[in-house]
This record gives C-alpha cells, sequence and structure tokens, in this order.
C-alpha cells in the first residue's frame, strides 16, 4: 500500500483520489476550501458525477481516503503526490498554470521523504520539465525527488468509469526507477499502460482531446452542409460509421461541444503551436466551427423571430451534456446571455445544473422542477441538452403545453417523423 496525497478535488483530483482509494491505496485529499472539506467528510461530493459519492462515503469508511487543508501534513511523508488542479484557459487562449506552481510551491516546502510528484493535470508540453526544476530549486529539506506526467482520459458523467476501467493509462517518466514505481502504482488496475517520456504523455492528452475535437466540429460542419443540399446526417454518420478507420463514436451533430476539456485544450494547444511559429490549420478550423456552432440555433430562429423581446423561450437543458452538473463552455450560456440582452422572458429546465446556473442567473431566469413547466405558455423552445427527461418527452406535449410549438434542437433528440405536428428544427436534417 502506498502513502499517496492528491492535490485538488475537482473532476480530476477527487475522481483520481477516490478511484486510488478503491483500489487500496491510502490517500489523502488536499483542498483549500475547509467547507468543502467538510462537507467530502460527511460523505457529500462537491461535483455531480455517477457512483462517485458513493465510492466516497465506503472508502472514508474503510478508512482509505480523509479529506484536509493541511496540505504540509499531507505531503511531508507522502510516496506519491498527484497535482489534480485547474488549468483554466487566459484570455489569450494559453493554460493558467497557477494553480499547478502554487501546489509545486506547497510540495517543495513540505515533503520530508523521497517521493514521487505526478502531474495529472492538462498541461502544455514541457511543463513536466520545469514543475521537477521548480520543486527541485525550492525544496526545504534534502529529499530526492522525480515528476511523472500521467495524464486523465476521463469524461464528466463517466468519470468513476473512465478511471477504473480505462481504455488505457499513460505514464511519461524520465528515468527507469521512476517508470517502475509507477507501473507498480497502476498494477493492480489490469489495464493497457502506455509507458514514454513526459513530454509524449503531454501530448498523448492534447492530441487525444483535439482529435475528437475536430471529430465533432467536421461532423456540424457537415451538418450544415447536408441542410444546404438535402442530405440527412444521421444517415451519412450511419454510413460513415461502418467504416473501421472512422470508427462510430463522435459522429453525433448537435450544437456544438463544451465542458472542461474541448474548448480549452484545442485553445492551448493552438496557442503553443503560435508561440512555437507553427500553426495547427485543422485545430485552428475546429475553434471556429463550434464558436460558429453554438449559437447555430439562434441564427435558425432569426428567420421566425426578428427579435426576442417579451418572448416566452422555453430552455431545455443547461448543462453542456447530460449526466454533469458542469456549465462550463455549455452552449446554453451563449444562448441564454443573448436572449436575455434581447429581453426575453425565460423559463429553463436541468435536472443538474439550476444550482450552478443560479450563481450566474439567480433572478434573471425562472427555473422548473420539470421540462413540463418550463414549456407551458412558451412561445420557443430551445434544446440545448440532451438529457433522458428531455428525451423522454412526447412531440405532442409540446403541442399541447406550448402556446406556440415552435421547437428548436440542438441535440437531434427526436425522429423527423415523430414532430410532424410541430415547427421543429434540428441540426442537419
Amino acid at each position: 500500500m502506498y502513502k499517496i496525497a492528491v492535490a485538488g478535488t475537482g473532476y480530476v483530483g477527487l475522481v483520481a483520489g477516490v478511484c486510488f482509494a478503491e483500489k487500496g491505496q491510502n490517500v489523502m485529499c488536499v483542498d483549500v476550501d475547509n467547507n468543502k472539506i467538510e462537507k467530502m467528510k460527511s460523505g457529500i461530493t462537491p461535483i455531480y458525477e455517477q457512483n462517485l459519492q458513493e465510492l466516497m462515503q465506503k472508502n472514508y469508511k474503510e478508512g482509505r481516503i480523509d479529506y484536509t487543508i493541511n496540505y504540509k501534513k499531507a505531503y511531508k511523508d507522502a510516496d506519491f503526490i498527484f497535482i489534480g488542479v485547474g488549468t483554466p484557459e487566459r484570455k489569450d487562449g494559453s493554460a493558467n498554470l497557477d494553480y499547478v506552481f502554487t501546489v509545486a510551491k506547497q510540495i517543495a516546502e513540505s515533503i520530508e521523504k523521497d517521493c514521487i510528484v505526478v502531474v495529472k493535470s492538462t498541461v502544455p508540453i514541457g511543463t513536466n520539465d520545469e514543475v521537477e526544476k521548480f520543486i527541485k530549486d525550492n525544496l526545504k529539506h534534502d529529499v530526492n525527488i522525480n515528476v511523472a506526467s500521467n495524464p486523465e482520459f476521463l469524461a464528466q458523467g463517466t468519470a468513476v468509469r473512465d478511471t477504473l476501467q480505462a481504455a488505457r493509462i499513460v505514464i511519461g517518466t524520465e528515468n527507469k526507477e521512476t517508470e517502475e514505481k509507477m507501473l507498480d502504482l497502476y498494477s493492480n488496475f489490469n489495464l493497457p499502460i502506455v509507458s514514454t517520456n513526459r513530454r509524449s504523455a503531454e501530448m498523448i492528452k492534447y492530441a487525444s482531446n483535439d482529435f475528437l475535437a475536430l471529430k465533432v466540429s467536421y461532423m456540424n460542419d457537415i451538418a450544415n452542409l447536408c441542410e444546404v443540399v438535402g442530405a440527412n446526417i444521421e444517415d451519412v454518420a450511419k454510413g460513415m460509421s461502418f467504416d473501421t478507420r472512422i470508427g462510430n463514436k463522435f459522429l453525433k451533430a448537435g450544437c456544438g461541444y463544451g465542458g472542461s476539456c474541448f474548448p480549452k485544450d484545442t485553445k492551448a494547444l493552438h496557442y503553443l503551436a503560435q508561440q512555437g511559429g507553427y500553426e495547427l490549420k485543422t485545430v485552428k478550423a475546429a475553434i471556429e466551427v463550434n464558436k460558429s456552432q453554438k449559437l447555430i440555433l439562434l441564427k435558425k430562429a432569426r428567420n421566425k423571430f426578428k427579435s426576442f423581446k417579451d418572448i416566452n423561450v422555453a430552455v431545455l437543458g443547461l448543462t453542456f451534456k447530460p449526466g454533469t452538473d458542469d456549465l462550463r463552455e455549455a452552449p446554453s450560456l451563449d444562448n441564454i446571455q443573448i436572449l436575455l440582452e434581447e429581453g426575453a422572458k425565460i423559463k429553463a429546465f436541468d435536472p443538474k445544473g439550476v444550482e450552478n446556473y443560479k450563481k450566474i442567473y439567480p433572478t434573471e431566469i425562472e427555473y422548473t422542477n420539470t421540462p413540463q413547466e418550463a414549456l407551458k405558455n412558451a412561445d420557443v423552445c430551445f434544446i440545448f441538452t440532451e438529457w433522458s427527461e428531455i428525451k423522454n418527452l412526447k412531440p405532442q406535449e409540446y403541442k399541447n403545453l406550448m402556446k406556440t410549438p415552435v421547437v428548436y434542437d440542438g441535440r437531434n433528440i427526436y425522429n423527423l417523423d415523430a414532430v410532424k405536428n410541430i415547427e421543429y428544427y434540428s441540426i442537419g436534417r
């Protein structure tokens, strides 16, 4: 059993910590927010993620995981210290590494025994080298540290499963001893492991995320062209999916991607390339397509509504995708901002995202407990997230509940034959 400290209790850090505890390790999760720590000690997860709370409670009860704001105590005798803090984008598109280096400074000041520092946060290529040098330059005790890259490949909504049943584990190290210890740490996960140097590991993370973002943007681009030429994007995607070189994942068209990964990781890699004097033209195109795609429903609605002043708008789905309460880069944010600026009266439904949305719009929006309440007397409906509660709505309910059944569906949740009795617009069909 290893003693593991994890810095950060968001999607990356907390999920990693809980999953290591589930695999039998002794884990201490560190955060700066004492209220958050106390909630976690009581078994309440700060983020919504399937199965996470149950595993937190189980492993806390069995003594394999604990939570603290005392980083010095957590770090001083840890065998591994995982950095799982956020790396949000700056205005210029670069990754903000302030939190990473704050933790690196705390580690340098606290560790009293040899250890491996593992960067799990998504960071630009070369960051692990900088973190290792920074820690070694600022050590307060005579100890030996090595830094390893271990990027995460989890999807929000399925993060626990994606960690415990990952398609692969990627580790990046610069010496055999560190590699062997990392391999031993993951030995009982029984998953494929890709072991490489640190810079390649960092690049694997960015290249993987950006490739998926490219795929999504490509399908959205093709969907928009399908509308121009009279093709159906769902039939096109089905026909493509049988080609094993293409695969059947990430072929679904919609109103743009969001979340904590694709938007910032595409911008960060594009920025990094620019700084090196190279332009990633494909990634740049994906960023541009997605920016435009987020407002595709409003563009369609402009043909019918020249202004939304005093228009009753039903919004179904606030989070960037189902299965999470995360709003980062959610298409609903761009659209609702414009709708409110134009004077729309909005009623919104989301099964998990309302509390986070209230932090942005506490009073400007009326939040409902059911999608039916949001639809009542609405002039128009926008669907931004394909929650099951929304997918289970029958087309007749739009006709019965809305003042005028005009629906703009950004996730293509209905079969076209089923919505012939309402005014219905979707993506690429």
